[in-house]
């Protein structure tokens, strides 16, 4: 055995559960790792979540459909899966899934330099596997902080779905309507009917989709996107051709 004064650091410390770091040595560290799929930083405290499960892998693959069939109808959002989110300078969170407003048409994220995504989405997903779970503690305290408009948490565990809306500085429920529907109060026509997604009924799912985004809220919401976005480039035009 080595003795203590033979030992070498490496040139980069790898990642660590539980490290308390600066966002800039988090994402440095985190980019030398190729082989850890997910990270976070949340509140300055590195968390490292353990290997996937099969019941979390597969929620997560419902829910990247159902808002992927939402984007695919609804021209000027953006949806990723996975994607490294720079909230603030003690915060880098990897949500497992996220709706953005693009920033031409309104949004408040953009794509950074450097190809990540700084900024809170209005929308941001994740699965977890109980009450628990950090992602209805810390991290949902940093989402609010952030303004983060709507947060989903699947407890897959137990079976149960939570809808946060901010308003007023606060996250607040959103409950289904008669018909066992929620209703996206940021993206018109992104509805989600909780007992088909929870009874792997996920035709059902899709049809509520596309009955949110075939009404007259929904036409709206793109309307209102496109002209946001042709007066921020009127806008971009307009200083330019005063430089």
């Amino acid at each position: 055995m080595l003795p203590a004064s033979a030992w070498k650091l490496p040139e980069i410390l790898p990642l660590e559960n539980g490290d308390r770091l600066t966002r800039e040595e988090f994402g440095h560290r985190y980019g030398f790792m190729p082989d850890v799929k997910k990270a976070e930083l949340i509140e300055g405290v590195v968390y490292m979540p353990s290997p996937v499960r099969n019941m979390h892998s597969y929620a997560h693959g419902q829910i990247m459909v159902w808002l992927g069939t939402y984007c695919a109808m609804t021209p000027g959002i953006k949806m990723n899966d996975n994607a490294t989110v720079r909230l603030d300078k003690n915060n880098e969170v990897q949500p497992d899934a996220l709706l953005r407003i693009e920033p031409e048409a309104g949004g408040h994220s953009r794509i950074s330099k450097d190809d990540y995504i700084e900024g809170s989405p209005e929308l941001t997903v994740e699965i977890a596997a109980s009450s628990s779970s950090y992602d209805l503690h810390d991290k949902m305290k940093v989402y609010r902080r952030n303004r983060v408009q709507e947060y989903i948490v699947w407890r897959v565990y137990e079976r149960k779905i939570d809808w946060f809306e901010y308003r007023r500085g606060s996250y607040h429920s959103l409950r289904p309507d008669a018909d066992g529907i929620i209703k996206s109060q940021v993206f018109p026509g992104l509805h989600l009917p909780i007992k088909a997604l929870l009874e792997d009924d996920l035709a059902r799912v899709l049809d509520a989709v596309r009955k949110g985004t075939d009404t007259a809220e929904h036409e709206a919401f793109v309307r209102r996107l496109n002209a946001i976005y042709r007066e921020i480039m009127r806008n971009r035009a307009g200083t330019s051709d005063h430089l």
